[in-house]
């Protein structure tokens, strides 16, 4: 089977050559670790599928959901250890040069309603050129190429994660009870301009696997916003954007969204959103396999391999991989580390992971092959 045929049978529970071993990619300082470590310094982010054997699992068409134009990405100010940026989307952050995955915000272009109509608004017009690619027909060719062998995943945008990153989580928050009429319209323009520019590009006949979106909106005691909240203000353009996507044949819709997400699950599941990536374990013991104890097979998952364990012993990672085993099985779950592969993993204990994963999850079927370490792990 290739890539994409392993994919659709194990997220629709039929008959597969073995489960697709993946991973969600890792932090590029992780691989500056492992460089000391024995990883051959010519393996970065953008091959290290290719040289770890992995399944490439997404892949978007060159297609934008997001701020068109993005702001200017530039540095404003040098503070040694540490850089104050202009991000890409117009916030102000403090960030380490080193260990950088979570910069500091200092501060927001989005700040109010004329902030939201003179800067952002304009930016999520779906008719917008630069949302699509110049050479569309070429990009249409691969969409509809019925031989083809990778998986597209769309890009389903975001409803309250980016407004969140825009504003800051205390004034997003604010604005729900001061203004909720203005929250529900940048939620409702975030749903237009990612309806809109899909269904140019579903228009196309193109033949596409999934849909990812992109929340973040949990920490480890529960949701950022109510559930009630949620399901007034989200749940209706969720269920608005996953009726788009059935329509055109794509029913595997994910969520990512780290934190705890229990209170969420429920909700998204009613909304039409169908799978959970990458399942953060965390503190507050989220567990694909009581998930599917609870949910059956109408919860589809990715992830959920606590990444403190492939930083513990091997005998953790193998107790793991094998707990995790009959889910595999069943289907309908891709397991993988719970986030991006983080630097205090040891370069070993991932490599025992992989070996042991495409062991036991993987049952030495068909499996791309695997670089070479220089020797010292």
């Amino acid at each position: 089977m290739n890539d994409r045929q392993r994919f659709h049978a194990t997220m629709h529970y039929q008959p597969r050559d073995r489960v697709p071993i993946s991973d969600f990619s890792f932090w590029p300082e992780t691989l500056d670790v492992w460089h000391d470590q024995g990883l051959p310094r010519s393996v970065n982010c953008e091959n290290s599928d290719a040289f770890f054997g992995m399944d490439p699992l997404v892949r978007h068409p060159a297609v934008n959901t997001g701020l068109e134009p993005a702001f200017e990405l530039k540095v404003l100010e040098d503070r040694g250890d540490h850089e104050v940026v202009q991000q890409a989307d117009g916030v102000l952050v403090l960030r380490r040069k080193f260990m950088s995955s979570i910069p500091q915000h200092i501060g927001h272009t989005l700040v109010d309603r004329a902030s939201w109509h003179t800067h952002y608004k304009p930016r999520l017009d779906p008719s917008s050129p630069g949302r699509y690619p110049a050479d569309w027909d070429s990009h249409v060719k691969i969409w509809t190429d019925p031989n083809r062998e990778h998986m597209l995943v769309l890009p389903g945008g975001s409803l309250y994660g980016k407004i969140r990153d825009w504003m800051g989580m205390e004034n997003v928050s604010m604005v729900l009870y001061d203004d909720p009429a203005w929250f529900e319209e940048m939620v409702e323009t975030l749903a237009d301009c990612v309806i809109g520019t899909l269904r140019r590009v579903l228009e196309t006949g193109g033949q596409f696997d999934a849909c990812g979106i992109w929340e973040d909106m949990a920490y480890r005691s529960g949701p950022l916003m109510s559930p009630r909240h949620f399901t007034q203000f989200l749940v209706p353009h969720y269920r608005r954007i996953a009726d788009l996507l059935r329509s055109y044949g794509v029913d595997v819709i994910w969520v990512d969204c780290d934190g705890n997400i229990d209170r969420l699950i429920p909700l998204w599941l009613e909304a039409g959103i169908n799978c959970m990536f990458p399942l953060e374990i965390g503190t507050w013991g989220a567990d694909p396999v009581r998930y599917r104890q609870q949910y059956g097979r109408d919860l589809l998952m990715m992830g959920g391999f606590d990444k403190h364990i492939l930083a513990e012993s091997k005998n953790a990672i193998r107790r793991e991989v094998d707990r995790l085993a009959p889910l595999v099985a069943d289907g309908g779950y891709i397991g993988f580390c719970d986030h991006r592969v983080p630097p205090d993993v040891p370069l070993a204990n991932y490599w025992f992971y992989l070996e042991t994963a495409r062991e036991v999850w993987g049952q030495g079927v068909n499996l791309k092959p695997m670089g070479e370490l220089d020797g010292r792990v």
